[in-house]
């Protein structure tokens, strides 16, 4: 009997640990998921933080970041004039603009005139500033306007806005035919895509061995709606 008794003793010894064991080992089961949900909203926090300031660093322009007004102007500014890009405008591209010519001279005007009005379709703001490039195409070969000493003054388009500048050529008087201008060409500046347009004015330059007048071209906003400076 006292056996039984010892044995029984040691059964119920064993049994009381065992319970114990078990409550603590589910006790630290339910403690994981409350630990769990902490860590979680830091990442989400850091998260926030790293994209706001990527945003704010990139003014609110960074792909997939920014807003939606940002990201909008990014894509539309890719395939069209421009896009405002980290807060910078983007300089005006031939395939977002409308290039037109037309004849400006003004009566008694020694030199005739030439406006090329360049518009912004692009659908966003876009810069440009300098010498567009002019090329005159003629029966004798292609003649390049050269450029005036104005000052260049940078300026932006904004959608549907337009600027101008100036082509100059000197009148043929000489009474002869001169030499026969057939078309115009215009590379906006920075850009190497030529627009190729008719030529609006006088038929012919007078012919001369290069001590003439030349043919020149003013900067961008060097002249006004109609070719008036």
């Amino acid at each position: 009997m006292r056996v039984h008794q010892l044995t029984f003793a040691t059964l119920a010894v064993v049994a009381g640990l065992s319970l114990t064991a078990c409550q603590n080992d589910g006790g630290a089961a339910q403690g994981s998921p409350s630990s769990s949900p902490a860590s979680s909203a830091g990442s989400a926090s850091t998260g926030g933080e790293t994209a706001g300031g990527d945003s704010a660093d990139a003014g609110g322009a960074v792909p997939g970041k920014g807003s939606s007004g940002s990201a909008g102007k990014s894509t539309t500014g890719g395939s069209g004039s421009g896009s405002n890009t980290g807060g910078k405008v983007a300089k005006c591209r031939t395939s977002g603009l409308k290039i037109t010519a037309t004849d400006a001279t003004v009566g008694g005007d020694k030199d005739k005139t030439v406006a090329v009005e360049l518009k912004n379709t692009g659908g966003s703001t876009c810069a440009i500033s300098g010498f567009a490039g002019v090329d005159l195409k003629t029966k004798e070969g292609t003649l390049s306007a050269k450029r005036t000493g104005e000052p260049v003054v940078p300026g932006t388009l904004k959608s549907g806005e337009s600027t101008y500048f100036g082509i100059h050529y000197p009148t043929n008087d000489t009474g002869g035919t001169g030499v026969r201008i057939t078309g115009l060409v215009v590379t906006p500046p920075d850009e190497t895509t030529s627009v190729t347009l008719r030529w609006p004015g006088a038929a012919s330059l007078p012919v001369t061995d290069g001590s003439g007048k030349p043919v020149t071209v003013g900067p961008i906003g060097s002249a006004g709606q109609g070719g008036a400076q």
